[in-house]
């Protein structure tokens, strides 16, 4: 998917599933941090953080965080992935949310 170029929209959600010496909110402050470090429009909310960026940025932010937690021996974690691409056009957040806020 190299050539899919177009804004995609995506959910990551970090379940810690085993937390070891940290809280698993302290995981989930470190994979944000990661997320805002990147540069990528996103927004964070009560259950996942929303993404806005091409496919290849969005994939590697993913492969940064599952790097990130496997090298700071986060026990076991589920990180939950949500894509939603069209292949001719941007797919943005506020395109599906923009008609429910005030």
């Amino acid at each position: 998917m190299d050539n899919h170029n177009y804004i995609i929209s995506a959910s990551l959600q970090l379940v810690p599933i085993v937390s070891g010496a940290k809280h698993p909110y302290e995981w989930i402050d470190d994979v944000i941090a990661i997320i805002k470090a990147s540069g990528l429009p996103y927004e964070v909310g009560p259950f996942s953080t929303s993404i806005e960026s091409d496919y290849k940025s969005v994939t590697e932010l993913i492969n940064n965080i599952n790097n990130f937690l496997f090298t700071q021996k986060c026990p076991e974690w589920v990180l939950q992935v949500q894509l939603q691409l069209r292949s001719g056009a941007d797919m943005t957040s506020n395109e599906k949310t923009d008609k429910y806020r005030e």
